[in-house]
């Protein structure tokens, strides 16, 4: 029976953009571009080295977002997944980890699945949370903040690194994993690659497909919410410090002054 790999990624404003909040308070995503999440890659990747192992492996990518986010689903299926799945609806808008955990479960169990791949945060809300909601959620052990991972007989393996000592963690599928940007470099997408994802399948669903109440997501079914939020201040010019001989008493004196040393 061919092993079923459901990897959760999450399509997010660029870091290196202008990012600001939208007049609601929320993640304003029109005037800065999307991409997949870089800690997402890592999910993919390890999704794609099981499936290589596998004697029989078959790996969907499923998102949650707006109209944009396939550009995600697109770039997961460039780097080797099978198919995807698109969770897009008009009552999503605003949805925090608690609704966007539910969409996923419902959106899993319809789909199918023996393991849940994600990353172990995502580089807007870098919450880190999901992975262990969704497990809940499913009603399924979790095995998080991997490093590395494997599955053999239906069990998943991984190894788990702490500040302090590292640990060995196992569970008996259908699991939830999530791994760490140490689990190992994200491939690129071939040229064949990215011409072969163009032909892939890629499902779209809304909340009715999933039995989901609007009321249950969005805003109005958020369990936390942004009550404020203000500009970062400009950056200043800063302390210029010219040497004349002096330059390095100077210089340890300023940042003895801010508190540095």
């Amino acid at each position: 029976m061919s092993l079923r790999i459901v990897v959760c990624v999450k399509y997010v404003p660029d870091a290196t953009g202008d990012r600001h909040f939208a007049d609601d308070l929320t993640v304003d995503r029109d005037d800065v571009d999307g991409l997949l999440s870089e800690l997402d890659e890592y999910a993919v990747e390890q999704a794609l080295q099981i499936a290589e192992e596998a004697d029989e492996a078959e790996v969907t990518v499923l998102t949650v977002g707006p109209e944009d986010a396939k550009d995600a689903l697109r770039k997961a299926l460039s780097m080797g997944a099978d198919k995807a799945v698109h969770v897009e609806d008009d009552d999503l808008h605003g949805t925090d980890v608690m609704g966007t955990s539910l969409v996923l479960a419902k959106a899993i169990e319809k789909v199918g699945y023996d393991v849940v791949i994600a990353g172990m945060a995502s580089t807007d809300g870098t919450m880190g949370v999901l992975p262990a909601i969704l497990a809940e959620r499913l009603g399924v052990p979790q095995v998080t903040l991997l490093s590395e991972v494997k599955i053999e007989d239906g069990v998943v393996t991984g190894r788990r690194d702490g500040d302090t000592a590292s640990e060995q963690l196992q569970a008996s599928l259908p699991a939830v994993v999530s791994v760490t940007d140490q689990s190992g470099e994200a491939r690129y997408p071939s040229f064949k690659g990215i011409m072969a994802a163009k032909k892939k399948p890629v499902e779209s669903l809304d909340l009715s497909d999933l039995e989901i109440e609007a009321e249950e997501v969005g805003l109005e079914g958020a369990w936390t919410a942004v009550d404020s939020a203000a500009e970062r201040p400009a950056r200043t010019a800063g302390t210029i410090v010219k040497d004349e001989g002096e330059g390095g008493k100077q210089l340890a004196a300023f940042l003895a002054e801010q508190k540095f040393i």
